[in-house]
Protein backbone atom coordinates (compact mmCIF):
# COMPACT_ATOMS: atom_id res chain seq x y z
CA UNK A 1 0.00 0.00 0.00
CA UNK A 2 2.70 2.20 0.39
CA UNK A 3 3.64 2.68 -3.71
CA UNK A 4 -0.23 3.54 -4.01
CA UNK A 5 -0.40 6.42 -1.48
CA UNK A 6 2.95 7.91 -2.61
CA UNK A 7 0.89 8.26 -6.38
CA UNK A 8 -1.00 11.09 -6.18
CA UNK A 9 2.20 13.30 -4.05
CA UNK A 10 4.84 12.31 -7.27
CA UNK A 11 1.72 12.95 -10.03
CA UNK A 12 1.12 16.94 -8.14
CA UNK A 13 4.94 17.28 -7.89
CA UNK A 14 5.79 16.14 -11.73
CA UNK A 15 2.79 17.93 -12.73
CA UNK A 16 3.98 21.29 -11.38
CA UNK A 17 7.55 20.69 -13.28
CA UNK A 18 5.42 19.99 -15.86
CA UNK A 19 3.40 23.22 -15.79
CA UNK A 20 6.54 25.23 -14.94
CA UNK A 21 8.36 23.76 -18.29
CA UNK A 22 5.36 24.99 -20.36
CA UNK A 23 6.30 27.92 -18.99
CA UNK A 24 8.75 28.15 -20.00
CA UNK A 25 8.49 27.02 -23.38
CA UNK A 26 5.77 29.61 -24.04
CA UNK A 27 8.18 32.59 -22.86
CA UNK A 28 10.52 31.19 -25.39
CA UNK A 29 8.16 31.28 -27.92
CA UNK A 30 6.90 34.34 -27.25
CA UNK A 31 10.56 36.03 -27.33
CA UNK A 32 11.28 34.57 -30.44
CA UNK A 33 8.12 36.19 -31.97
CA UNK A 34 9.16 39.60 -30.78
CA UNK A 35 12.46 39.12 -32.24
CA UNK A 36 11.23 38.08 -35.07
CA UNK A 37 8.92 40.98 -35.44
CA UNK A 38 11.56 43.29 -34.49
CA UNK A 39 13.93 42.34 -37.87
CA UNK A 40 13.89 44.64 -40.75
CA UNK A 41 14.41 41.92 -43.20
CA UNK A 42 13.40 38.28 -44.12
CA UNK A 43 15.40 36.18 -41.64
CA UNK A 44 15.01 32.51 -41.95
CA UNK A 45 17.02 31.70 -38.92
CA UNK A 46 14.27 33.95 -37.12
CA UNK A 47 11.82 31.92 -38.56
CA UNK A 48 12.89 28.21 -38.51
CA UNK A 49 13.43 29.42 -34.08
CA UNK A 50 9.98 30.76 -33.81
CA UNK A 51 8.16 27.76 -35.92
CA UNK A 52 10.40 25.28 -33.60
CA UNK A 53 9.24 27.43 -30.40
CA UNK A 54 5.76 27.11 -31.41
CA UNK A 55 6.08 23.42 -32.38
CA UNK A 56 7.28 22.73 -28.68
CA UNK A 57 5.24 24.48 -26.84
CA UNK A 58 1.74 23.17 -29.09
CA UNK A 59 3.28 19.43 -28.37
CA UNK A 60 3.74 19.68 -24.77
CA UNK A 61 0.15 21.58 -24.66
CA UNK A 62 -1.19 19.04 -26.03
CA UNK A 63 0.84 16.34 -23.46
CA UNK A 64 -0.60 18.27 -21.07
CA UNK A 65 -4.09 17.54 -22.19
CA UNK A 66 -3.37 14.13 -22.69
CA UNK A 67 -1.89 13.68 -19.16
CA UNK A 68 -4.85 15.98 -17.86
CA UNK A 69 -2.65 18.28 -16.17
CA UNK A 70 -4.71 21.78 -15.28
CA UNK A 71 -2.65 24.69 -17.35
CA UNK A 72 -3.52 28.27 -16.99
CA UNK A 73 -1.43 30.70 -19.23
CA UNK A 74 -1.51 33.85 -17.50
Amino acid sequence: MGLFSRRGKLKQEFDTRFIRLLEETRADWHTAQMVESHLDDYNLDAIAKRKAMESIHFYLYAEAKRRQVVYKPR
